[in-house]
């Protein structure tokens, strides 16, 4: 069999574009003959049964954090993608599956990590210290064997625009505004990334014939361009067709209403409040991109490009 490239969340806000793109990208490679697999948790939805018609790419329906050690080595997995969750078992969940990639002879793996200025230690919210925690483990000598690349988007612009989509398409429903709810500051820059692009990002990364130089760094990821809350009031304002009448900066409510419905530790869910603040100090700037992203694959699409295709479906 031909050696595998796994792709762990294929139908997610990264992965799809991964599975997109790697195919042409390991055309003229010494992995051109590679197999990809692409996991999802349902192989009927929409996403998944378009990715089964590229060339060269399995769909499976394949619960990722269930993989052995011995199904990594059965399927040949050499190179993997991995975006995993951020619920309170991401570290146990994805270290154990480094572990057993590691032991099953997995060369490289390129991970999605979260926001750089986050990921420490002593973060008050909880899953970037989960990210510092596996990017700590994979530092160690005994992961020599299997190179590692962690991604730190600084905020994925489909989820600072959600409000702002869902505000429009509720006026374009019933006529009336609804309070535009936005987790981005007003004035504070902020090189706000689309998961897109991010996967493309990811994919480039895991056709490099020679994974080496690029083992063991963290890179920061931005869009094009900076943008601030008030300029994401100007865009929706622009497909309502009138001014806003009440808008709410820095608004934390949908992390309120997620901890208050989560069956599980209340007390941890809510340390999410803090995961935005250090955008709204300006540590999430687009000139943090790192030169090795901007040699590799420069993210193209903007705020405008995304928030256009959340409202309309028009891809950019």
């Amino acid at each position: 069999m031909a050696p595998m490239v796994l792709i762990i969340g294929a139908t997610g806000n990264t992965g799809r574009s991964v599975v997109e793109h790697l195919p042409q990208l390991l055309k003229d490679t010494s992995l051109s003959s590679a197999r990809l697999l692409a996991l999802t948790r349902s192989s009927s939805s929409p996403t998944a049964q378009q990715l089964a018609k590229i060339q060269g790419v399995e769909v499976i329906e394949q619960n990722w954090v269930e993989i052995t050690e011995e199904w990594l080595r059965d399927h040949e997995v050499v190179r993997a993608f991995v975006a995993s969750h951020n619920e309170p078992t991401q570290f146990a969940e994805e270290g154990q599956f480094m572990v057993n990639a590691l032991r099953a002879g997995v060369r490289y793996v390129v991970r999605i990590s979260t926001t750089a200025a986050n990921v420490h230690p002593d973060y008050r919210a909880y899953y970037p210290r989960s990210h510092w925690a596996i990017e700590q483990m994979l530092d160690q000598p005994e992961f020599d064997e299997m190179d590692f690349t962690s991604l730190q988007p600084n905020g994925f612009s489909t989820l600072f625009l959600s409000g702002a989509a869902e505000m429009v398409k509720s006026f374009r429903s019933t006529g009336k505004q609804e309070p535009l709810r936005l987790i981005i500051d007003q004035d504070t820059p902020t090189g706000l990334v689309d998961p897109y692009d991010v996967g493309v990002l990811a994919a480039h990364l895991l056709a490099q014939e020679n994974s080496a130089p690029h083992n063991g760094k963290r890179y920061v990821v931005n869009g094009p361009e900076d943008i601030t809350g008030e300029q994401v009031t100007k865009l929706a304002e622009h497909y309502l067709g009138e001014p806003v009448k009440d808008v709410r900066y820095a608004d934390l409510s949908v992390i309120v209403d997620y901890a208050g419905n989560y069956p599980g530790p209340k007390n941890v869910i809510r340390s999410l409040k803090y995961a935005p603040v250090t955008s709204w100090e300006g540590k999430a700037k687009a000139e943090t991109t790192s030169k090795e992203v901007l040699e590799l694959y420069a993210p193209k699409r903007t705020v405008g490009d995304v928030l256009r295709q959340m409202l309309d479906g028009k891809a950019i």
